[in-house]
């Protein structure tokens, strides 16, 4: 297994990731810190569910709790093969999921595909196992889709800033686009992180490129 600055840079498999345990062994909180809505939630009849994974969770979830339209914004471990992981085990690498934000949102006041913009414009989809100097498979880029439909959208605008990204000048896109299978609600401490710890560092690694 390739290891740079101590973060594996390669999935693990399913006989060498973390075991993991049947229940989560830590409390969530119960509020949202921002919106004041319930953290634990699918929202309102009609709302819908995204989920994103764009490199450090704490100043990706603010990006997104941000946006008129989201009703509640939560962060979690996504995408990978050990049962309710901690935050230690998914940064050893051994689980194999991604830092991710689950968004709750009003599809009447804020599309999908807005969502997806907000995605793209916000981190560098060309750099693998990191974003800027955060380096480790839970840094990857990665959509978690939760219908049909948003798979598809999905798929289509990685096609389309792919355009954008190669005129501006950048490599490959490498973000991975699946649909969610379990999503695991992070710590209460790594909860809107950033409105707690306004000056915490989590840095954005916007490219500029924008997504049209």
């Amino acid at each position: 297994m390739t290891i740079m600055f101590g973060r594996t840079r390669e999935l693990p498999t399913s006989d060498t990731a973390l075991t993991g345990r049947a229940e989560r062994p830590y409390s969530v909180g119960d509020t949202h810190a921002v919106t004041g809505n319930a953290l634990i939630s699918d929202g309102p009849a009609g709302h819908e569910i995204a989920v994103f994974g764009l490199g450090c969770f704490w100043g990706e979830e603010k990006t997104y709790w941000e946006i008129p339209g989201v009703w509640s914004t939560t962060v979690g471990y996504a995408g990978g093969l050990t049962p309710h992981p901690t935050y230690d085990e998914v940064c050893s690498g051994r689980t194999g999921h991604a830092e991710v934000v689950r968004v709750v949102y009003d599809p009447a006041q804020v599309t999908y595909q807005q969502l997806l913009q907000v995605f793209w414009e916000n981190h560098d989809p060309t750099q693998g196992m990191r974003q800027g100097n955060d380096r480790g498979s839970q840094y990857r880029s990665i959509i978690l889709t939760t219908t049909d439909e948003q798979q598809t959208l999905a798929e289509s605008s990685r096609v389309a800033y792919q355009q954008q990204m190669t005129t501006a000048g950048y490599g490959d896109i490498t973000t991975s686009i699946l649909p969610l299978s379990e999503y695991y609600y992070a710590e209460a401490v790594h909860q809107q992180y950033l409105a707690r710890n306004p000056y915490g560092y989590c840095p954005l690694h916007a490219t500029g490129v924008q997504y049209v």
